[in-house]
């Protein structure tokens, strides 16, 4: 039993198609399905319900697959530790973070202290993609403001960060420090998409406070979000990390929540099993000192 042939089998198995197998593997389709055909022959069962041209992983497939990519995970680490050994200069971190204002400064300060660390940044799926790219070590780490869960997934609290309402100057609620939330109850929002976090919590504050919020926008983007804002379109939940250097900004007023208190918590997830380089601890460490000195200074500040 090859290397090569259990990376032929693991390719076909994910695509269920020799034709297609072969072109991504560019071999030829006579090639792969002998390769195929002399793995079976191997093991003494098929892999695969054959019909024509169809191929579709059987009850042994599924199986063997699930220790074909387990074996490949393993000599990936095993890569990732010697390469490792060569010093923290030659490391790459993998992330996906659910925070797209906070990852600019975070990196920034970060390359400052480690410059020849390379880091990768994974677009972010849904809760279960990326407890699943976690468990494969496809990253490393997710900063999120979804807590992950699981027995093989750590999840760190970072900041619990309080949330505001975001109005533009002008409204009648801009001259006011705090406010209860049921007085927004008739007023516009303007929001993320319903399957964001933020959009989900937020919503629940209102039922909180007793009310359903009156949707008028639902944006993909927090950059758009804020725009509509600064129109004097509608207002919005928001915080520090969300608006970037926007909180300041002078066409808009960030107005405490005085009832109910809203916030939402912060965390870093990664996988117990999944090794961590020298790069990735140093980067996860850094994390966390970054979150304490903003909780610091929240505080000294508050």
């Amino acid at each position: 039993m090859e290397l090569l042939q259990l990376r032929y089998f693991q390719v076909v198995a994910h695509m269920e198609h020799i034709t297609k197998a072969s072109q991504v593997l560019n071999i030829s389709q006579p090639s792969l399905s002998s390769s195929i055909h002399r793995l079976e022959k191997q093991l003494g069962v098929p892999l695969f319900f054959r019909n024509g041209r169809n191929i579709k992983l059987n009850h042994f497939g599924r199986t063997f697959l699930q220790r074909v990519e387990k074996a490949f995970r393993e000599l990936e680490e095993g890569a990732r530790e010697v390469t490792d050994m060569a010093g923290l200069d030659q490391g790459i971190i993998t992330i996906s973070v659910t925070l797209p204002y906070v990852l600019p400064t975070l990196l920034k300060e970060f390359l400052k202290l480690h410059p020849h660390v390379r880091v990768i940044q994974r677009q972010p799926g849904s809760s279960y993609d990326i407890k699943s790219e976690l468990e494969n070590g496809d990253i490393d780490f997710c900063i999120s403001a979804t807590p992950l869960s699981g027995p093989e997934i750590e999840w760190m609290k970072l900041i619990q960060e309080e949330l505001y309402l975001t109005v533009p100057q002008g409204h009648r609620f801009a001259s006011r420090e705090s406010i209860d939330l049921i007085e927004a109850a008739n007023e516009p929002f303007i929001s993320l998409s319903h399957k964001s976090n933020l959009r989900q919590t937020t919503d629940e504050y209102c039922r909180l406070a007793g009310f359903e919020p009156m949707i008028a926008f639902e944006l993909e983007e927090a950059s758009a979000v804020h725009d509509l804002v600064e129109m004097g379109l509608g207002i919005t939940f928001s915080t520090p990390f969300s608006l970037g250097k926007r909180w300041s900004n002078a066409q808009t007023v960030q107005i405490r929540i005085s009832n109910p208190r809203c916030s939402r918590t912060f965390g870093i997830a990664w996988s117990k099993n999944h090794y961590l380089s020298q790069a990735s601890l140093h980067f996860r460490n850094f994390v966390v000192q970054y979150f304490e000195n903003i909780n610091e200074n929240a505080s000294n500040n508050g």
